[in-house]
């Protein structure tokens, strides 16, 4: 593949074997003699658009077979892997259309979190972010796509809040 040198290759290789889309860091660190080695590699697979950065220390690895770079994944999975499994819910009119509440196919997946508000725009998904409290998202429900967990509001939750917008 024209512009991914031999390092890079092999890096990516050994994370799709491994099957490895999300990973960190320390997933990679023995491919590398030091840190800056590991920092400036990083970059370069982030500037080539071959890794996408989704917190301080996770990535989504953008597959070989993805030629022009361009991919995408499960966004309840990109949101998972975001918070690391916790301090966080999916809802809004996402969670309601996910309980089958709601026709309206929502444009972007709003996150509910104690961590931070704004926008985010990853892998051609939205995020929006709102604040909320421990508790709320303590009350949230953990379900499945596949394998992988993620949190998201109940569907009581879901008809409660739909029926506050009316």
């Amino acid at each position: 593949m024209k512009g991914i040198s031999i390092r890079e290759m092999r890096i990516i290789s050994n994370l799709e074997f491994q099957k490895k889309n999300y990973f960190t860091r320390e997933d990679i660190k023995k491919h590398f003699e030091n840190r800056i080695q590991m920092k400036n590699t990083i970059h370069q697979l982030l500037k080539k658009g071959r890794i996408v950065k989704l917190n301080k220390t996770k990535y989504f690895l953008v597959p070989i077979k993805a030629r022009t770079g361009k991919w995408s994944d499960d966004p309840f999975l990109i949101a998972d892997e975001m918070f690391d499994g916790k301090g966080y819910f999916i809802g809004g009119w996402t969670a309601a259309n996910y309980w089958r509440l709601t026709d309206q196919v929502p444009m972007k997946i709003e996150i509910w979190t104690t961590k931070r508000s704004g926008k985010i725009e990853i892998l051609n998904t939205k995020f929006i972010f709102h604040k909320t409290t421990k508790r709320r998202v303590d009350e949230a429900v953990t379900d499945h796509i596949d394998k992988h967990e993620f949190k998201i509001l109940s569907k009581e939750n879901a008809k409660k809040w739909l029926k506050s917008r009316k």
